[in-house]
């Protein structure tokens, strides 16, 4: 059987390693066995799709953008709502950005899926940690080489006044920026076709996993919704979030398969 695969944020800054920013514990081990995966499934994988957290160093969702009342800069996973911009209790660093975050935080809350949670600053484009794994990006590599075509590799998160967990879309995509809206050519790329499975793995299954597969499963047929595997973990705090999703999927009629069990499925 074939399969297309698809990582999310395999990158640098989510591995439980020295130096990365926003470290998910467990991380560096799943990308590992997701390098092994590619490497013992190479020749039914027919298609590798990679989504990489692309971001300023400044944006809406990161420390560099907040201050309390004082001035002092927000500590990292502060939750910051509407009332309490409104009280004063946080603002934006620049004064002037104070009508478009209260009207931001109003249309995130509105829409029910998140409130907006400060993140330590990471996978800034350009530097260590916006990188893959070195050991996935390395069998990538020889994926291309043998099947002599690209993985295609899909950056979210640039604008700076939207968060943008799932790669299908910004949480409150923005009228004047189409990489904020839905990306129909992320969607087509990865719906199987006849006799194909979509396997999906990465980081972080609570948050940019969980809402890209969400937006994802949204688009699919019954017969279309297939497989997650083990290589991916939970941002430290937030397992139930995780466990409510794949719940969730297994309701929509995806599966959770390890790495072996997913593998067997290709064989």
């Amino acid at each position: 059987m074939q399969a297309k695969l698809l990582m999310i944020d395999p990158q640098n800054d989510f591995c439980d390693v020295p130096g990365a920013a926003l470290p998910v514990p467990g991380a560096n081990a799943d990308l590992a066995r997701l390098a092994h995966f590619l490497s013992a499934a190479q020749l039914a994988v027919v298609d590798v799709i990679v989504t990489l957290d692309s971001h300023p160093s400044v944006a809406i969702e990161r420390t560099t953008f907040w201050a309390d009342a004082d001035g002092t800069p927000v500590k990292p996973f502060t939750l910051i709502t509407e009332a309490d911009v409104r009280a004063g209790t946080y603002r934006p660093r620049q004064a002037s950005l104070t009508s478009e975050v209260l009207a931001y935080l109003h249309a995130l809350e509105t829409g029910g899926r998140y409130r907006l949670m400060v993140w330590p600053v990471h996978c800034v484009v350009g530097t260590w940690g916006h990188n893959i794994h070195p050991a996935l990006a390395a069998q990538i590599a020889r994926w291309e080489e043998q099947m002599q075509r690209g993985a295609l590799k899909v950056l979210k998160g640039g604008n700076p006044l939207t968060e943008q967990y799932s790669a299908v879309r910004a949480e409150v995509p923005r009228r004047d920026d189409p990489a904020t809206q839905q990306n129909r050519t992320l969607i087509e790329r990865t719906m199987p076709a006849d006799g194909q499975q979509l396997v999906v793995a990465g980081e972080a299954a609570s948050h940019c996993v969980a809402a890209t597969v969400t937006d994802l499963l949204a688009e699919m047929t019954p017969e279309q919704r297939s497989r997650v595997t083990d290589c991916m973990s939970s941002v430290a705090g937030f397992e139930q979030a995780t466990q409510a999703f794949l719940a969730e999927a297994a309701a929509q009629g995806a599966q959770a398969l390890d790495r072996d069990a997913a593998l067997a499925r290709l064989a």
